[in-house]
Order: C-alpha cells, then structure tokens, then sequence
C-alpha cells in the first residue's frame, strides 16, 4: 500500500508542480466564431481559448473520437488496414457528406479511412462503427466511454457522424482539442488527414479534402472539419512546423471561409510566440542507501518537452536539486529531489525526481550473512 501511495504522491505532484506557461499575450488573437480554443499537443498547454466550454453542436468534427477508436482497434490488432467492411443498408442510407456507398458492398479499412478523414463520408463512419463494434449504438457506447476517459466532460456523441437533424449530440472547443491531441498520438492517421486529393474503388471514385488548410496552410496535417444547420462551420486544425504541434478547434463559424480564417489567425499567433525547449535525456549518479538492504537507488528523471515564449528560449535552463544520501527504507516511487527549468524570468517549472526502487531496512539477519558472505569472499 505504501509502494502504491509512493507513485500515486509522485505522479500527483508532477502534475501539481507543473505551472501553467506564462502566456504571451493574446489579445492579437481575433475570432469571429462562437467558441474556439488553440492548444499545444505535447504538452496540452492552452495558449488561446474563447468559450471553451460552451456546449455546441461539433457537425462531423465528431468523427475525431469515431477515427481515434479505430486508431485505438487497429493499434491494438482488433482490426487490419486490409480488411474487408460490408455497408449494410443502413449505413448506405446515411445522408449529408458521402461516399455513395451500397447496400452489401465491400471496401477495405483502409479505403473507409480515407473516405472518413478525408471526404468526411458518413456511410463510411457508419460502416466502421458496426464493423468495430457490431452495431452503430455499440460503437457510441465506446464513444462516450472513451471521451470519460480523456476528461471530457462536456461532450455527449449520439452517433459516429456528427448529424444532428434528429438528436442533439454536443461538445465544446476544450473537449475536441482533447480528442484531438489523442488521436494525433497514432501516427497512421497523419497519412489520412494530410491527403488532399485522393480516390477508391480503384479511382473509380475521386476524393478532395474538405479541410482546405491541408493545402493552403503551410505545415498543416489534420484533422477534420464539419459543418450542419445547427453547428454551422467547424474545424479542427492540427499544424506542425519544426517540433511544435498546435490543435486550432473553431465551432460555431458564420461561413466556410471564417471558420479557416479563425483557424489560421491562432496557428499564426501560436507559432510566432511560442516555440519547444526539449532538454534532452538528463541522468543523475546513484544515491546511496544508508542502512539498507541495497547500497542506492536510482533517481528516475522526468523528460519531457517544455513550451516556452520564443522570447524566454535563448535562456532556459535546466538543474537537478536530488538528496545527497537517504535513510532506509525507501519506496519506489519515493521523492528525493527535483527538477527545476528556469529562465531569464524565473522559474518556468518544476518537477519531482523520484526513486527507482525500494530499499528496505537491513536487518541483523541481513547483516549477518552479509558479513559473513564478505568473510568467506563469496
């Protein structure tokens, strides 16, 4: 219990410890839309956001969490690009954006991601929903299972498409930026998301990006955009550029045009101000047990990438404040130090070191046949 209650405090404090970037400022930042939120992916930092939270329909942005299960079913070997997916009647009968798929006819996996992620196909969502789940309802049950799990509270999926003529499926900005960046953690979908002129049925059938930032926005790699009666015009814009990956999520946009133009003014403001320090692999000499059974214990260092303003980059630095010795016992997971990142303007944050083992007290019994181990030269 104690082992457990060592890295619970660990991983608790390394997220407590963490302080939220000093934002730039951001008041350059103009949307028109209703809600919107711009995030850094490695790190979730939000770096601009306007009612984040408001409950909105998403239109077809939906199909972020109906992808990222089936990134979740194909990572995990459930399913194959190479397989093969039935339409069934109903998904033939999916109105809005389609592929114009039959009744019994059979595509791949592969072809069916394409035709989602890049011509926003509801068929092709409703034919993968049932193929991974069974059945649509199934397949929505996962949804909200796993948008519970992502911490995304203010989302309720009706169904795997995002219309919304005949229920009232919702989210919000900060909920969709969190989909986002999961789904952005499976590399594959990148070889979706990033087409901008496509086909299937052996080109029978052409297929061009709804997401326009693909080709017009430098660095740009995702992820889906969407549009109804009630949601308006919606995107979720993923761009890279060097080693900073940004989630620009606009909803509620008055035209197609706006809800790109939105997008782009956060990618603009993100990537002029901010930029990633990564520290490198950071490694420290054993600390020594005292009165233990083992002579040290291995400090676990944190590695992770910081998101910094460009002006502070130049300056940051990194030192390690470890304990110089310990008492036994010690847990695993025990902390013995920190990690501090500092710059010009201070400390930018900091993170607890932790041990890698657990040391439990010597004994006489212990004491003894160690000693006599060292007698015998054994």
């Amino acid at each position: 219990m104690k082992k457990t209650l060592s890295l619970i405090l660990c991983l608790v404090l390394t997220l407590y410890l963490a302080p939220r970037v000093s934002s730039a400022p951001s008041e350059g930042v103009s949307t028109q839309c209703k809600a919107a939120i711009l995030i850094d992916a490695e790190t979730g930092t939000v770096l601009f956001e306007k009612n984040a939270t408001e409950h909105l329909s998403i239109a077809s942005v939906t199909k972020i969490m109906t992808l990222l299960l089936t990134m979740e079913a194909i990572d995990g070997g459930i399913i194959k690009l190479e397989d093969k997916v039935t339409v069934s009647e109903y998904a033939a009968s999916m109105g809005g954006s389609q592929a114009f798929m039959e009744p019994g006819e059979v595509l791949s996996v592969h072809e069916m991601l394409k035709a989602v992620a890049v011509a926003s196909a509801n068929d092709g969502a409703v034919a993968l929903a049932e193929h991974i789940a069974g059945s649509e309802s199934a397949f929505v049950d996962r949804m909200n299972k796993k948008a519970a799990e992502l911490g995304m509270n203010d989302t309720l999926f009706m169904n795997p498409t995002g219309l919304d003529d005949d229920c009232e499926p919702y989210s919000c900005a900060g909920d969709v930026a969190k989909m986002s960046r999961e789904l952005l953690k499976y590399p594959l979908i990148l070889e979706y998301t990033t087409i901008w002129t496509d086909s299937i049925r052996n080109g029978a059938f052409g297929l061009a990006n709804t997401n326009k930032l693909i080709r017009f926005y430098t660095g740009a790699n995702g992820l889906k955009t969407g549009s109804t009666a009630k949601a308006k015009f919606c995107v979720s814009a993923a761009a890279k550029r060097g080693d900073m990956q940004l989630i620009a999520v606009v909803l509620g946009g008055e035209t197609s045009k706006s809800r790109f133009e939105d997008a782009k003014a956060m990618l603009n403001f993100g990537f002029a101000s901010y930029a990633i320090y990564d520290p490198g692999k950071l490694s420290a000499a054993t600390v020594q047990v005292y009165g233990g059974k083992e002579e040290g214990v291995v400090p676990m260092i944190p590695s992770e990438k910081l998101l910094v303003e460009k002006s502070l980059l130049s300056s940051v630095s990194s030192r390690m404040e470890i304990s110089p010795s310990l008492n036994a016992p010690v847990e695993k997971g025990q902390i013995i130090g920190k990690l501090i990142y500092e710059s010009k303007s201070g400390v930018i944050k900091e993170l607890p070191i932790c041990s890698d083992r657990a040391v439990e007290k010597a004994d006489r019994a212990f004491i003894f046949n160690e000693l006599l181990r060292s007698a015998l030269g054994s």
